[in-house]
């Protein structure tokens, strides 16, 4: 059977597009925030930062309006008896497809800010020199029974994933 590269099936959770605004909203406050402290402290500080202290103020915001919605049309998945298929990225998207015969393993991650989301991702290892595939944004009983379900399909595959 040949496989092709297509378009996945599902998309992610719509929980992720706030899981995705908070992470960015984390990093662009403390990057805000350390320019800030620098600008009111220093005697004299370099005017530079004040330029990139007010880009900063207008393209955090922006960005994250943008991302999350962007992230969330691009970002798809889709597990058939053959495949898992994955679509990913938002500037730079990457769709990729594993047979079932290569996973290796199948993992579920979830870190603290997706925790507070109900959010997981599975990282599906196989033996590719690509490296391995990652589902992120699943409602997190949604990656369970994923994760499950693939390593139910692995076993039952009758060729070795090497």
């Amino acid at each position: 059977m040949r496989l092709r590269l297509r378009p996945p099936e599902h998309r992610v959770s719509r929980k992720a597009i706030g899981h995705w605004a908070a992470s960015a909203g984390v990093l662009w406050l403390l990057l805000i925030a350390l320019q800030t402290v620098v600008v009111t402290t220093a005697d004299d500080p370099p005017s530079w930062l004040s330029v990139t202290l007010v880009l900063c103020c207008v393209l955090g915001p922006l960005h994250l309006l943008v991302m999350p919605q962007w992230r969330y049309r691009v970002h798809r998945w889709e597990v058939t008896a053959e495949a898992v298929y994955t679509q990913s990225g938002w500037l730079k998207q990457e769709w990729r497809i594993a047979p079932i015969s290569r996973i290796q393993t199948v993992d579920v991650e979830r870190g603290p800010l997706e925790q507070l989301f109900g959010l997981s991702r599975i990282t599906v290892t196989t033996a590719s020199a690509a490296g391995p595939l990652r589902i992120s944004g699943l409602d997190h009983d949604r990656a369970v029974a994923l994760a499950d379900e693939l390593t139910h399909t692995t076993q039952a595959a009758r060729e070795d994933a090497t």
